[in-house]
């Protein structure tokens, strides 16, 4: 297959090279586009107010000075000339699990390639630190000479979050749902030279929510968690409330 690689950590991220080494060794044939430079927890920002560079690293390495969402943006109006097979968003430094899915470059990025009309999957490695991404890399290696991003549907993604653990601690495969997450401490505040405070946030191990089914649950067992998603933020069960508000509602009866 061709794929494109992308990710929020950054065309040096190990990561992303891991996984590009990988798939290459497999037989895929592989192009990189990733920002210049760390853009954890952008979200699905795009650049407006400023220009984007590329900068040809080497062949098939694109630097991109911009948000992983600008990255593929550029990749489909301007870097590649012929038609790919599968994005695939990742290795990430770290899990992108429960409300995380809403503040992850990472996700974004896999997000923007569907807009795109691209199939699209996200993959994490729940861990900021020791990250075992050989681990990761084969289990993806292996999920796609199984023909899973054959399943993927239009306007979905697929968000996978895989053990931090030796190949041979996982324990298998589980479909989840996004499950929650708490952070405790979550702003940190400081002073600075001058005297004026200042403030952080972000660095706390959060929380999360202990609830089977979840991604969560699938990852503190040692399995791969695998979670369809798709941005659908209408609420269609309030519907009935809100229309019934609006037959009883006085707000027009004097104009």
């Amino acid at each position: 297959m061709k794929i494109l690689l992308t990710n929020d950590d950054g065309i040096d991220a190990f990561g992303i090279s891991t996984l590009a080494k990988k798939l290459q060794e497999s037989g895929h044939e592989i192009i990189v586009i990733a920002p210049d430079k760390e853009q954890s927890a952008t979200s699905h920002s795009i650049t407006l107010h400023q220009p984007l560079r590329i900068i040809e690293k080497e062949k098939n390495w694109y630097a991109v000075t911009g948000s992983p969402a600008d990255c593929m943006i550029l990749a489909a109006k301007v870097i590649l000339k012929s038609p790919i097979d599968l994005v695939i968003s990742g290795i990430n430094n770290g899990q992108n699990m429960a409300e995380d899915v809403l503040y992850s470059g990472t996700v974004a990025a896999a997000l923007e390639a569907m807009f795109m009309g691209y199939k699209a999957v996200a993959v994490s490695v729940a861990s900021k630190t020791d990250q075992k991404y050989d681990t990761a890399a084969h289990f993806v290696d292996k999920m796609l000479n199984d023909g899973l991003h054959k399943l993927i549907s239009d306007n979905e993604v697929l968000n996978i979050n895989i053990p931090n653990t030796e190949i041979n601690e996982v324990k298998g495969i589980k479909i989840t749902f996004t499950g929650q997450r708490r952070y405790k401490d979550f702003v940190t505040e400081q002073t600075d030279p001058r005297g004026k405070k200042i403030y952080w946030i972000g660095g706390a191990k959060p929380f999360w929510v202990d609830e089977e089914g979840s991604d969560f649950k699938a990852i503190s067992g040692n399995y791969i968690s695998i979670t369809p998603i798709a941005p659908n933020f209408t609420k269609k069960g309030s519907f009935d409330k809100i229309i019934d508000w609006v037959k009883n509602s006085s707000i027009f009866e004097e104009i």
